[in-house]
């Protein structure tokens, strides 16, 4: 009987296959956005084109994800969420492979929009899995990694990418990227899903209906605030390199040592914030003080010339307080979601990252033409304080989990 027993119980709690799926998906889905940027030389040196015009594919993607993110939120939600990202997964994966496989630059804008359909489909299905099989008491953690998931695909891209171009040329590095996501399509589609951690109750009669739920004031809130940091996050890591070096006179070599130490830190501060959600409730307070640290460096940068070490280590800590929030930042748009809009709502409030995305190059690239790179600095610390008040407060759930 015992024996019985033991075969009958997992190794591991059920939900973690459900973690390991999505965090894999997540891991696709910031490689596909990052891919096109290394091999930026290959491609233009192979169509004859300008950057501008290379840059009509970034503007293909974006706009198809901030348009079909919201509704790709509520397919989530009807079809449910590991249907959708599988198909998400095999479109992103299929545009890739077309990329290389046929010669059209024309051809290659268009797959960059058709990969923007396949994108707009990750957070929503991904915080709908997670919100239903995880448990609450582990949810934040789960949130973690996801994030830390994607962060590290973020990670490697460049250098797979450019190990791919090494061996197979530009075009074999897009169709060996493809077969990544297939892979992870096929993983997620034959994933055992357990029984949700929690049941997903009917709507009471007179509820809000679908849209009326995205309006309400907290979950526009949710909106801005990834906005705002999607904007910084941009200034940042598009722009601190080159201001830098206009500002001081840093080394191309350290400014971007300082950009390194930022991003790596940052995906640590989102693995200790993955372990401080589970631990308090005030998710508000967490995000707001972490959202003040990580301003108060960023302003210190812009503002104290310091020698290579001092301005490595500043950047690193703006970014391990930027790394900080990203749980609690998830949390607090989960306890304003009513149960059963998982979907929708964290795929209409990361729409965001698609806008911030669109607007920074904009507020950024203007600054650096006018020549005042210091503000690249102050108006990304400005933006992160901006952000606090959009966490502020406490959140109370619509119902009950």
């Amino acid at each position: 009987m015992t024996q019985a027993i033991d075969a009958r119980t997992p190794a591991q709690p059920s939900h973690l296959r459900i973690v390991g799926a999505v965090s894999a998906a997540h891991f696709v889905s910031h490689y596909y956005i990052l891919l096109l940027a290394p091999l930026m030389p290959f491609v233009r040196d192979e169509y004859g084109v300008s950057y501008t015009e290379i840059g009509l594919a970034f503007a293909a993607f974006n706009i198809v994800s901030a348009v079909l993110q919201t509704p790709a939120g509520f397919l989530a939600d009807w079809l449910g969420p590991r249907i959708l990202l599988v198909a998400g997964l095999l479109i992103g994966a299929a545009a890739f492979a077309v990329i290389g496989a046929v010669h059209s630059f024309w051809l290659m804008v268009a797959m960059f929009g058709v990969a923007g359909i396949g994108n707009t489909v990750y957070h929503p299905a991904d915080y709908a899995l997670l919100s239903q099989h995880v448990p609450a008491d582990r949810i934040g953690q789960a949130f973690s990694l996801h994030t830390f998931a994607g962060m590290l695909g973020s990670a490697i891209t460049p250098p797979a990418a450019l190990m791919l171009q090494a061996w197979w040329g530009w075009r074999g590095a897009m169709i060996g990227s493809a077969v990544l996501g297939l892979a992870v399509a096929v993983l997620v589609m034959l994933l055992r899903e357990p029984a949700p951690a929690r049941p997903t109750p009917r709507a009471p009669k007179g509820a809000p209906n679908d849209w009326q739920i995205l309006l309400r004031p907290r979950i526009l809130l949710s909106l801005l605030f990834f906005v705002l940091l999607a904007m910084v996050n941009a200034g940042i890591n598009n722009y601190s390199v080159v201001a830098l070096g206009a500002l001081y006179g840093t080394p191309v070599a350290t400014a971007n040592a300082a950009l390194t130490g930022n991003l790596f830190l940052s995906a640590i501060g989102v693995l200790a914030g993955g372990f401080l959600v589970g631990r308090t409730r005030r998710h508000g307070v967490v995000a707001g003080l972490g959202l003040a640290a990580a301003a108060v460096f960023t302003v210190v940068v812009g503002e104290v010339n310091m020698e290579a070490l001092a301005l490595v280590a500043a950047m690193s800590a703006a970014g391990f307080f930027a790394g900080v929030i990203m749980p609690s930042r998830d949390m607090i748009v989960r306890d304003v979601t009513p149960p059963g809009a998982f979907g929708k709502v964290f795929g209409f409030v990361t729409t965001g990252f698609n806008i911030g995305g669109i607007v920074a190059p904009l507020v950024f690239g203007a600054i650096m033409d006018h020549g005042s790179p210091r503000l690249v600095f102050l108006v990304a610390a400005v933006l992160t304080v901006a952000a606090i008040a959009t966490v502020s407060g406490r959140a109370r759930r619509p119902a009950a989990d």
